[in-house]
């Protein structure tokens, strides 16, 4: 088993393209060629993770956080994050990080929390822009079909929740070769007429490639036409934080009392109670208070997450309950997530979670 091998499979969940511009996901120490024993998932890579990494035989581990978030200026060893680059590199540890790509679809972090909590009708709260492409190719009539599908099976034409969205329309294609050409219908040198169709479907700019090759691989003629639309339309499934419903209205201490079992929360800090139930809620893994004015723009009940500053409990403004449930309890879960992917693609391979408790935020 190659490195590469998982980090595909993980970047399959998550493409590294989603992460924000702040962030460093991706893998930071090792080479996508090397061979892995067995894999490690952690919250955070601290020095008792890298010491337990040892212990294991584990040669790759996969971490939330990432380890190196700015550049390096030395490995002296002079902080914890120099000493776990000279331990990794000295054993032979190769370290990924799937951060701030995995907050951003649609089946990651957040995803968890609406399940933990029982949230049903689940969506993205702050859809990004700028994600989402148009593809329009042409095609002769007799291989539409072929060409429509093969897009299709490499991920075009999802939107919402309907797959297989295209809009097609018959038309004329014109088209003469030259002497180095090896056209499909037609002869070389002579103008030529053909029944097509023109195809247009949309697609998130990550599955590009991929979209493309089957393109290639199935269009009959020799050159394919086809053209790219940037598309300023939001799109559902990738952005920040999720919003849900409870299938029964709650009442709010209640489900205060509930948020901090779950989530073995030391504490939970709140906002004002409004006096009223709690049916809609919003929810953001880690450090969430830049989406409150979200949540409260679609009518939220409540809004959970993490790192609440003393000001930001302020913008609550009695229009909804904000809770700070604690980073990393509202994170928890990543590893859970990360080792159910890696088993269900990869069923005899030796994959651990690690047993370090990396919070760093104790409670009395």
């Amino acid at each position: 088993m190659k490195i590469k091998e998982i980090t595909n499979v993980l970047e399959q969940l998550a493409p590294i393209s989603l992460q924000e511009s702040y962030d460093n996901s991706g893998l930071l120490i090792g080479h996508k060629k090397d061979d892995v024993k067995k894999v490690l998932i952690t919250l955070d890579v601290t020095e008792k993770v890298i010491q337990e990494a040892i212990q294991n035989n584990c040669n790759l581990i996969i971490s939330h956080h990432p380890l190196i978030f700015s550049g390096l200026k030395s490995i002296t060893g002079k902080n914890a994050v120099e000493r776990i680059v000279e331990q990794a590199i000295k054993n032979n540890i190769a370290i990924y990080a799937i951060h701030t790509n995995l907050d951003n679809v649609d089946n990651g972090i957040n995803a968890i929390i609406c399940d933990k909590i029982g949230l049903k009708n689940c969506k993205i709260l702050a859809p990004k822009k700028e994600i989402l492409r148009k593809l329009v190719t042409f095609c002769p009539t007799d291989h539409v079909e072929k060409v429509r599908q093969a897009i299709f099976d490499a991920g075009a034409g999802n939107i919402g929740n309907y797959d297989s969205c295209s809009f097609n329309v018959s038309g004329t294609g014109s088209f003469k070769g030259s002497d180095e050409s090896n056209p499909f219908v037609g002869e070389k040198g002579k103008l030529h007429y053909e029944d097509e169709v023109r195809i247009e479907t949309v697609y998130p700019f990550y599955k590009e490639n991929e979209i493309l090759n089957a393109l290639f691989e199935a269009h009959p003629y020799e050159e394919v036409a086809y053209d790219i639309y940037f598309l300023g339309n939001k799109f559902d499934r990738v952005g920040a934080g999720m919003i849900g419903e409870l299938e029964n209205e709650a009442d709010q201490m209640d489900f205060l009392k509930s948020l901090k079992q779950t989530f073995g929360a030391g504490c939970v800090r709140h906002s004002n109670l409004l006096g009223k139930k709690i049916k809609k809620v919003a929810v953001c893994g880690g450090s969430g208070s830049f989406l409150i004015k979200n949540a409260i723009a679609t009518q939220a009940d409540i809004y959970i997450t993490g790192d609440v500053k003393y000001h930001d409990f302020f913008e609550a403004e009695d229009k909804l309950i904000i809770a700070d449930i604690g980073h990393f309890e509202s994170e928890q879960y990543a590893k859970d997530l990360i080792y159910s992917v890696l088993k269900e693609n990869f069923s005899n391979f030796a994959v651990l979670i690690s047993k370090t408790n990396t919070n760093s935020v104790n409670y009395i």
